[in-house]
């Protein structure tokens, strides 16, 4: 992807859906993931348009700075909440890749495609 405009952010993108998918199976296998729900549940919608954020920008949407404004949003708040779990590196690894995420895919959003930051 390297040569692609945006292969920058949808690497981060791919790696940020990974990220996730791994912090809410570990969250959900915690001896108790009661407190560990909101987590869970903005890893799997982080994750879910991280992929789609990728796609676009791998067929080049026309929606694509729509999509990446929406990734923005939803990895600044999944990084801020698994940002809140020091004692868990598994979400520590996931708030850093978000937060990666996040800036790739607001300059995808303001600049259209990019390539390295």
């Amino acid at each position: 992807m390297e040569n692609h405009p945006y292969g920058a952010c949808i690497e981060a993108c791919d790696a940020c859906a990974a990220a996730c998918d791994h912090c809410a199976v570990s969250c959900l296998q915690e001896p108790d993931p009661k407190p560990m729900a909101r987590c869970i549940a903005l890893d799997i919608d982080c994750a879910e348009v991280c992929r789609l954020a990728s796609a676009a920008m791998a067929r080049d949407s026309e929606h694509a700075q729509a999509i990446c404004a929406l990734c923005a949003q939803l990895c600044e708040a999944c990084g801020t909440e698994c940002g809140r779990h020091h004692h868990m590196e598994h979400c520590q690894e996931c708030a850093e890749a978000c937060l990666v995420c996040a800036a790739a895919c607001r300059r995808a959003a303001l600049h259209g495609s990019v390539g390295a930051p």
